[in-house]
């Protein structure tokens, strides 16, 4: 709640001073990176489960809390997800300790915090537990089966909490037109659609890639590239004002709007940008709602040539397949999207997902998951 009035203050800033309050931002983000440490990423928090037990530091979570907090209210590009998990699974390690566990208990506390924090983001359970385990391990989703359990708990208990917190209730996320089952032909345009958020997912990669590249040759201070991040997020978003913010409430605006072909693409293209600056300028933050708000993008602008076909088909099955593409997670995410936007016949939905998943690059976006 503190993080959503934070980010409705931000939006009310006069769009001529995006730029430079972006920049500022940055600025700070890069500062508090400098003086109080480096906070780490997604990919070292699997590493530190496969290879360390589940060792996570919490010592690093006061930075990672402050810089994620600015650079999500700021306008970056990049979501609460994978902050929270870092956080809330070093607290699930902090209490293994505290409960004098060792070996997979150990482990399975810290994942059981992980699932937690996916589902007080995203109020879905069963998808919060499933993701915090096949990130870990894309290729076998149940190696740590032995985290199942404490996983589901912790799930239902941050879901319970979560309800009685902020009387959300029981409705989903987003509120899609309903989709009504067609025939067999669904599974075959699932299939298409998977290869279209695969390229997609392909497109996110490169421009990753070159941006990562880019920022690793500025020297000096992280400051100087966090700074430049904003500089270059602010000139976008200044442009393209959906660009801005993660795009969870945004989301929203694709699936009630109306928007030109023209202008989906370009939007497209500046979000997918943005958000592998966002993540490889130092800002901090996760891409999980970002890759959602681009598949529901890329499927508006299919429906739109498609018009017979049913919208929001199109569009839940590219967010799956753009997302299963980059953080190799199918079946979790099928899960996911099903509570999110209400859809509860999700068989096309999971083919385009595992579409998506086995057409994506073999290098993972998530460094650790391809070790």
């Amino acid at each position: 709640m503190f993080l959503e009035y934070l980010i409705h203050l931000s939006s009310t800033i006069p769009e001529i001073l995006t730029v430079p309050y972006m920049a500022v931002a940055g600025l700070f983000i890069g500062l508090v990176i400098h003086f109080l440490g480096e906070p780490g990423e997604i990919s070292l928090v699997i590493d530190n489960i496969r290879f360390r037990g589940g060792k996570l530091e919490t010592n690093q979570n006061p930075s990672m809390a402050l810089s994620s907090i600015l650079s999500i209210s700021a306008g970056g590009s990049a979501g609460p997800e994978a902050p929270l998990v870092q956080i809330t699974g070093s607290f699930g390690n902090w209490f293994a300790e505290k409960l004098g566990l060792t070996g997979e208990e150990y482990r399975s506390m810290t994942i059981a915090g992980m699932a937690a924090g996916f589902t007080s983001l995203f109020g879905s359970p069963l998808g919060g537990a499933l993701f915090a385990l096949e990130v870990l391990q894309h290729r076998h989703v149940v190696e740590y089966y032995k985290a199942l359990l404490p996983a589901f708990l912790s799930s239902t208990s941050a879901f319970f909490v979560f309800l009685w917190m902020t009387h959300a209730g029981l409705q989903p996320t987003w509120q899609f037109p309903q989709y009504v089952p067609g025939d067999i032909q669904d599974f075959l345009y699932a299939i298409l659609l998977g290869g279209v958020g695969a390229g997609l997912g392909w497109m996110f990669h490169g421009l990753f890639l070159v941006n990562r590249w880019f920022y690793s040759k500025i020297p000096g201070q992280i400051y100087w590239k966090t700074l430049l991040g904003g500089l270059v997020l602010g000139l976008i978003a200044w442009q393209l004002p959906l660009t801005r913010f993660f795009g969870h409430d945004q989301l929203n605006r694709i699936v009630e709007g109306r928007f030109t072909p023209t202008f989906l693409v370009v939007l497209i293209f500046w979000k997918t940008f943005a958000i592998s600056t966002t993540v490889a300028s130092g800002w901090r933050g996760g891409v999980i709602i970002p890759l959602f708000f681009l598949g529901a993008c890329v499927g508006k602008l299919l429906f739109g040539f498609f018009p017979s076909e049913n919208e929001s088909f199109l569009m839940i099955c590219l967010m799956a397949a753009v997302n299963s593409s980059v953080t190799k997670t199918p079946i979790s995410t099928t899960i996911l999207l099903s509570e999110l936007t209400g859809l509860y016949r999700f068989t096309p939905v999971l083919i385009a997902s595992l579409s998506g998943y086995f057409l994506s690059p073999k290098e993972p976006f998530i460094s650790t998951q391809g070790k």
